[in-house]
């Protein structure tokens, strides 16, 4: 138990990569990651948290590593977005299969499966308790989801992005190659850039630095660690001014 009694944020943006729902084995969907994802979320949402999701598609395919194999870059691109839809559809599949309404909105036309992204729609969403799963990044080419999830927190006025990793937090160097890699419980924007510490891509954290929003670094394979960050626990690497 913690030792707060209400959450430390009302509004919160979790940033997923495709490859966090790939699991372990790092490939495809893997359906026990991504029900244990969900129930994480369901963790947050009782506590009257509006959670709103951006999730990637690496785990499926990769804009950049395309074009290297010789796919035209924005096209690849494009497959990469598309590859984000199926990952929200999965994950929005898990939530309301443990009762947690959902709805899934997409920079990318395709109304048969999504609604189109519309703000105060999403904003709507979140006032009725449902989960916000956005899908096809920014709807452009050239732009990762972590932009994506930089743009949708500002719109959406999140209070923090929540981005999920493998490891728990921000280090000075690789933890898994150096055991002696430092871990910052907290760092300025300034410093993380100087240091080239690789948070999120420099467009993204540009977004984050200008508007002043905060970010929180955490490992999400830690059971409950969603619901602890949500609470104020001091979990991960707090980015901030």
């Amino acid at each position: 138990m913690t030792a707060n009694r209400s959450p430390k944020y009302s509004r919160v943006l979790l940033k997923l990569s495709g490859e966090a729902l790939g699991g372990k084995n790092r490939g495809n969907i893997c359906p026990e990651a991504v029900q244990d994802m969900a129930q994480q979320i369901r963790e947050v949402r009782e506590l009257k948290v509006q959670v709103v999701v951006v999730v990637g598609g690496g785990n499926i395919f990769r804009g950049l590593s395309g074009s290297i194999r010789g796919i035209e870059r924005a096209t690849g691109d494009y497959m990469g977005m598309l590859a984000t839809v199926i990952n929200a559809l999965a994950l929005q599949d898990a939530l309301e299969k443990i009762g947690v309404p959902t709805r899934v909105q997409s920079a990318i036309a395709m109304s048969q499966v999504a609604e189109p992204f519309i703000r105060r729609r999403a904003v709507r969403h979140l006032e009725k308790g449902r989960v916000v799963i956005f899908g096809g990044g920014t709807g452009n080419p050239y732009f990762s989801t972590d932009t994506a999830a930089a743009l949708r927190a500002n719109e959406i006025g999140a209070e923090v992005i929540l981005k999920a990793t493998k490891v728990d937090g921000v280090y000075d160097c690789d933890p898994k190659t150096n055991p002696r890699a430092k871990r910052y419980a907290q760092i300025s924007y300034l410093e993380a850039l100087q240091k080239q510490l690789k948070v999120m891509d420099s467009t993204a954290f540009s977004l984050c630095m200008d508007n002043k929003m905060p970010i929180i670094v955490f490992d999400m394979f830690k059971q409950h660690n969603l619901r602890r960050v949500v609470m104020g626990e001091k979990v991960g690497t707090l980015v901030t001014g």
